[in-house]
């Protein structure tokens, strides 16, 4: 590089399952300076947060170790505001970073307001802090009441039932516990909750959550010491706000490349960005498929810049994994482009064990996040 040339700078927002690997990917393989903001110095297992609320203890990861010598810069600070027009992001009360090209990888969170109380009187598990209340608030009740079926509401219901024999837990859901699941898989689960005695309130809507109770569609009044809702999730407005292109969802609506349909010089990844494919408009939240997002767009952004044109983005679901506490799971393989179930699934310590190496894999993947390429120094 010649000192008249510039090195085109690329601003990471959010160092999550999907940010952090497109970062790291994206610096070892192009000549840009490659910025990453991230909320908090440390990566936060959202995978593993259900065994925190459990009162188990995580593994510390800061992120200036899962960098490494990666030659991203990393800055620690909350993003209040995106200006599309001067290319700017704020950080904080008084920290402006100009880029050349913009990674939106904010993620998702726990909805917060689904309906009236939630907010105030039950706990969601978006993040760390909310795990530490949680098992706070457990350590001293006796009757919790998880308000949703999916995986999220299976996991979290059934690690804090083995990890507290004495105490009372409930599943309230709209639905049918595992009716995504093919039916002997369904079989299965049902079986283990039983064994860990969870009782099951199905074909029900919370309307609203009071303290000390939950309140059905049909006005029955379901007691609660503690009340967690795992019925969704959501994206910040911050995409919105900014005046990004965004679904109605909130997610950002993107070409088959990630990048935005709206701001060319801005791509989105993870449980921010609505991409469209035999899969339908978006993908599903959570890594198992916004992880496979990070490495494209890095490899994209990379190609482009070297004056290569990108192939499309492509992916297929492969399979649901769900732990049933720490000595048992499920993991339900699906077709790869509705997420319908197959027959085939794995149970008990085998499927604990295919977790284990999935979800560890992450980790690895950050530390070894695609080819190195050689870096010429300027």
């Amino acid at each position: 590089m010649t000192h008249s040339e510039k090195k085109t700078t690329v601003v990471v927002l959010g160092a999550g399952y999907a940010g952090l690997v497109a970062a790291k990917r994206l610096a070892r393989q192009s000549r840009a300076a490659v910025r990453l903001v991230n909320a908090e110095p440390d990566f936060v297992e959202r995978i593993r947060l259900h065994q925190a609320a459990a009162g188990q203890s995580l593994a510390e990861l800061p992120l200036a170790d899962l960098l490494g010598d990666s030659g991203v810069d990393l800055v620690v600070g909350t993003v209040t505001e995106i200006d599309l027009a001067a290319r700017l992001v704020r950080v904080g009360a008084d920290r402006v970073l100009r880029y050349d090209i913009l990674v939106y990888a904010l993620g998702s969170v726990s909805e917060a307001d689904a309906v009236p109380g939630l907010a105030e009187h039950a706990v969601t598990l978006s993040d760390r802090a909310d795990a530490a209340r949680l098992a706070e608030r457990t350590a001293r009740c006796r009757t919790i009441t998880v308000c949703g079926g999916g995986p999220t509401g299976v996991e979290v219901a059934t690690e804090l039932a083995e990890s507290h024999p004495g105490l009372s837990v409930r599943m309230i859901t709209k639905g049918r516990v595992g009716g995504w699941l093919s039916a002997r898989a369904s079989r299965y689960l049902d079986r283990q909750l039983d064994r860990f005695g969870i009782e099951v309130i199905g074909d029900a809507e919370v309307v609203r959550v009071e303290r000390g109770a939950v309140v059905l569609a049909d006005g029955t009044r379901v007691g609660s010491d503690v009340t967690v809702w795992c019925g969704g999730f959501t994206v910040p407005v911050l995409a919105r706000e900014a005046g990004l292109a965004v679904n109605e969802r909130g997610r950002v609506v993107v070409d088959e490349t990630l990048r935005s349909v709206s701001h060319p010089e801005v791509y989105a990844v993870g449980d921010a960005v609505a991409v469209a494919g035999p899969w339908g408009a978006e993908l599903s939240y959570g890594c198992r498929s916004g992880g496979f997002t990070g490495p494209y767009a890095a490899d994209t952004i990379a190609a482009r810049l070297a004056g290569r044109a990108p192939k499309p983005f492509r992916f297929r679901y492969v399979h649901q994994c769900i732990s049933l506490g720490r000595r048992r799971g499920l993991v339900q393989f699906v077709r790869g482009a509705d997420e319908s179930p197959l027959w085939m699934f794995l149970r008990g310590r085998i499927a604990t064990w295919y977790k284990e190496i999935v979800s560890s894999s992450a980790i690895w993947l950050f530390r070894h996040p695609g080819p190195y390429l050689s870096r010429r120094r300027s």
